[in-house]
């Protein structure tokens, strides 16, 4: 340890003559410390709300989901498209047919998003997991059947157990426009309920509609080898990036490979901007607490000016003097800083194991706590913002240090 850090520890932790600086610099690793906390726990709620609504868009997405990049409509004889049913990293590979119609019950009519799927469909996501009425079933060997977001049954006024059937509409995709029958430019089936599921979150819950993928295609026109989309689950222990990877090499540039993350991105990105933006507020708290470093090292100083003088006296120069107390500066950032981090790594693991803190009065129907997601690229980014404001607020006084002669 160099004479400037041995005697920057001194001023720091040794009793003072004057017991207000020493109250001040206790206050600066405080304010520190705090500030460090929050922004951990801060970041590491946002984290877990984000996981939270990933594991509910999970639900009903696929790992993997492969689309044309032009068009809509997909050829599933492409033999690119043929190859991925020999790769053995692939589990289920499921094409889906995905359109816009107008749903019919009872007189009221809704828009909703149409979704065609096959038999894989169950294996290929979680979603007997979210139904909250009835079953998951689209074809019972006699019937066509549906499966409908709580959202959407709530608009149109049904239950899995209605046995009215559902009117399903959809313009036509091919042939001339009749503009004296209106009623004739439009596809329509009429579909039994089965159940009703719940993912909480609208653009599912109220918006979507799952049918067979035979009446998908025979209501929107397209042929029995083609899809809007094909989604893939991969086998166990499978690393979904390296697959992805290896996927959109096979398929070429004609078509789009997408994640979860990817399948949501609009979603992600504003929770990731929600979250920066959360953090660039705390670092404008951080930037005020850093002037009570300021105010205490200049304080110091003050009080040192005799200490000054004789260090000067034994032969060390200004830059040696200035850096006694910018080393002081930086050892009141890193106590505050670590132990900043220790409280706010404690705090989110109580968080995280006892759900201490609830939401509105703990019987909420998704979350019942705070959820927590603690993450170590987050706790060593504020630490880095946290050591380098430190580090400008104790150069700040340090650099004016003068002996006077």
């Amino acid at each position: 340890m160099s004479i400037e850090w041995h005697i920057a520890r001194r001023y720091l932790v040794a009793k003072k003559r004057q017991n207000a600086i020493h109250v001040i610099s206790g206050i600066s690793c405080l304010a520190v410390a705090v500030v460090t906390a929050a922004m951990i726990c801060v970041l590491s709620v946002m984290n877990g709300f984000g996981d939270a609504v990933a594991s509910m868009f999970s639900q009903l997405d696929a790992e993997l989901r492969i689309t044309p990049k032009q068009g809509k409509v997909l050829d599933l004889q492409d033999p690119r498209i043929t190859a991925l049913y020999a790769m053995p990293e692939i589990a289920i590979i499921a094409p889906t047919v995905e359109e816009t119609a107008l749903v019919e019950f009872r007189g009221k009519q809704v828009p909703a998003l149409l979704k065609g799927v096959d038999t894989t469909y169950q294996q290929l996501t979680t979603i007997d997991s979210i139904m909250i009425d009835g079953d998951y079933m689209v074809w019972d060997g006699a019937f066509e059947r549906c499966v409908m977001g709580v959202g959407l049954a709530n608009t149109i006024g049904i239950g899995a157990r209605f046995i009215s059937p559902v009117h399903l509409y959809a313009p036509k995709r091919v042939g001339k426009v009749n503009m004296l029958r209106p009623d004739e430019n439009f596809r329509s089936k009429g579909v039994f309920i089965a159940g009703v599921f719940a993912v909480n979150q609208m653009q599912y819950d109220d918006t979507y509609l799952l049918i067979s993928l035979p009446l998908a295609r025979e209501l929107f026109e397209y042929e029995p080898t083609q899809a809007t989309a094909i989604e893939l689950r991969l086998q166990e222990g499978v690393s979904v990036r390296k697959q992805q990877k290896r996927i959109r090499a096979a398929l070429g540039e004609d078509y789009a490979v997408l994640n979860r993350y990817e399948q949501q991105a609009d979603f992600y990105r504003i929770q990731m901007i929600e979250k920066w933006l959360t953090a660039l507020l705390l670092v404008f708290i951080l930037l005020i607490a850093s002037f009570n470093i300021i105010s205490s090292l200049s304080m110091l100083i003050l009080d040192k000016s005799d200490d000054i003088r004789l260090l000067h006296a034994l032969g060390a120069d200004e830059p040696m003097i200035r850096r006694i107390f910018l080393y002081e500066g930086w050892m009141i950032s890193i106590v505050g800083a670590l132990a900043g981090t220790v409280l706010g790594v404690t705090v989110c693991g109580i968080q995280q194991y006892f759900g201490i803190l609830k939401l509105g009065n703990g019987m909420n129907y998704v979350l019942s706590a705070y959820p927590v997601s603690l993450q170590l690229t987050d706790v060593l980014l504020v630490l880095a913002v946290v050591l380098a404001l430190g580090a400008l607020a104790a150069w700040i006084p340090a650099r004016k240090v003068k002996v006077e002669r």
